[in-house]
């Protein structure tokens, strides 16, 4: 996402140098074999995507007032402007080690046993759990949604053939949420131009102010 000069410092990654780089990650890790195997031979030689920073000043400026309005809506503003270094390597030490129970996340780094509780994770990232989830194959908690009918109604030319649900089609104020939710929200490493059901949907509850489990979209996909 482009922003202006007047935008937060971009996030720095950092990453550990060395021929050695796994196995002294290994050290930090919490001693279980399983959990060694699967940083070794998984976790280890995954590419860490930079986490993505957003300007809400950006947005005023450029008069996207719709889009800016409703990410502030379902208090995503916080989560999307943060802002730090990242360092990606110990990134893969933190999922290797990340436990759940189902509201709370455990970890345990290089001998410290710690605990991310619900009260922490809003505090940090402003996002609070609400009733309706959206993930791969459970979109139907959102009533009266149509991804075809509400694909139409975003388009620049509603006339339009639709032979697939490009995001360069889309009007303004919904192509600029569709691509924050592609690059930030459900973030993956490639094709952000196709829109799945999933973005469809966060887009549609996004703009029209709908109650949705944020948090739970964004961790999964983290």
């Amino acid at each position: 996402m482009a922003s202006s000069s007047h935008s937060p410092k971009r996030n720095k990654s950092c990453s550990i140098k060395g021929t050695t780089r796994a196995g002294h990650l290994e050290t930090w890790l919490s001693g279980e074999n399983e959990k060694n195997e699967s940083f070794r031979h998984e976790m280890s030689r995954k590419v860490i995507n930079t986490p993505k920073l957003l300007s809400f000043n950006w947005l005023k400026e450029k008069k996207l007032k719709e889009a800016r309005k409703a990410l502030k809506n379902k208090n995503l503003w916080r989560f999307l402007e943060i802002n730090g270094n990242t360092f990606l390597d110990l990134v893969k030490v933190f999922y290797t080690n990340l436990t759940d129970d189902g509201e709370n996340m455990y970890l345990y780094v290089k001998g410290v046993d710690m605990e991310i509780t619900h009260a922490m994770w809003i505090a940090i990232t402003g996002l609070k759990l609400s009733i309706a989830r959206i993930n791969k194959g459970n979109t139907s908690t959102v009533e009266d949604f149509n991804k075809i009918q509400y694909y139409v109604s975003c388009l620049r030319n509603p006339h339009m053939k639709v032979k697939g649900f490009h995001f360069s089609a889309l009007k303004l104020n919904e192509r600029v949420t569709a691509f924050i939710v592609t690059w930030m929200i459900t973030s993956r490493g490639s094709n952000h131009v196709v829109l799945i059901e999933e973005d469809l949907v966060l887009v549609y509850c996004i703009m029209n102010n709908i109650k949705v489990m944020s948090s739970r979209s964004i961790c999964k996909n983290l």
